[in-house]
């Protein structure tokens, strides 16, 4: 068992199947008492009724005070897991790029403004963020998705910096492909880059535990990642060329 997470008040959004709902499974498992938050309410009732936990359906932006009087007025740990997989280039259309920014990244700020002037008072305070592999490399074909995912995980390491010797834990979780509606809607891109390697949703969860036992900031489910990561800092020219290589034959394949 986690230490930390036993009766600790948690809440995972769009946690109604994929990843959030492994994380809830999960954490319930260890002892927490989690609310299960999804835009679907049917598919957060089904999965709080399995865990024994509360549903809290709705946007994940605007749930931190209803999650709150659900745990009894304190949250100890947020997933902010909810997110969109927006694929296409600088065309994709304004107002994909502005969901894609919502979701991915306004929906973190706006639940850390929330729960962090308590976390400062109690001077603890956890928080998750799922972010993805593509947030600290990139995604063929999905440059919405890219981007937003790029901001998620700067605006984590931010409050990681800002705000660890007050209490407060960060987690930034950056899966490659996961067995998930998600990936199944990447389509061709998904298929060269992610299918190959891809792991199914409690492997992510099982790397958070680890992660949250080992106090460390980046949880990386496919440890091959940090190869990768090394080599776009130090080698960007050669990293892009391979990733160009990589555009080409799914260009030639589509």
């Amino acid at each position: 068992m986690v230490e930390a997470v036993q009766g600790a008040g948690v809440v995972v959004t769009g946690a109604g199947g994929g990843i959030g709902a492994a994380l809830a499974r999960r954490f319930a498992a260890e002892g927490a008492r989690v609310v299960v938050n999804d835009l679907d309410a049917e598919r957060a009732r089904a999965v709080a009724e399995e865990i024994g936990g509360i549903a809290v359906p709705g946007d994940a932006s605007g749930i931190v005070a209803a999650a709150q009087d659900a745990l009894g007025g304190t949250v100890d740990i947020y997933c902010a897991n909810a997110g969109l997989g927006s694929g296409g280039s600088e065309a994709a259309g304004e107002e994909v790029w502005a969901q894609a920014w919502d979701v991915n990244v306004m929906a973190h700020v706006r639940a850390a403004e929330a729960l962090i002037p308590g976390w400062l008072e109690r001077g603890a305070g956890r928080f998750v963020s799922t972010v993805s592999a593509a947030g600290l490399l990139t995604m063929i074909g999905a440059a919405p998705y890219s981007v937003t995912k790029h901001g998620a995980y700067a605006f984590a390491e931010w409050l990681s910096l800002t705000y660890r010797h007050r209490g407060l834990k960060v987690h930034a979780i950056c899966p490659q492909g996961v067995r998930t509606d998600m990936l199944a809607a990447t389509g061709s891109a998904g298929d060269l880059v992610l299918q190959p390697t891809a792991i199914e949703p409690d492997a992510v969860a099982e790397a958070l535990m680890k992660g949250i036992e080992e106090d460390r900031f980046l949880i990386l489910p496919h440890p091959e990642v940090a190869g990768y990561y090394q080599v776009r800092a130090t080698e960007p020219d050669r990293w892009l060329t391979t990733m160009n290589h990589i555009q080409q034959k799914w260009e030639a394949g589509a």
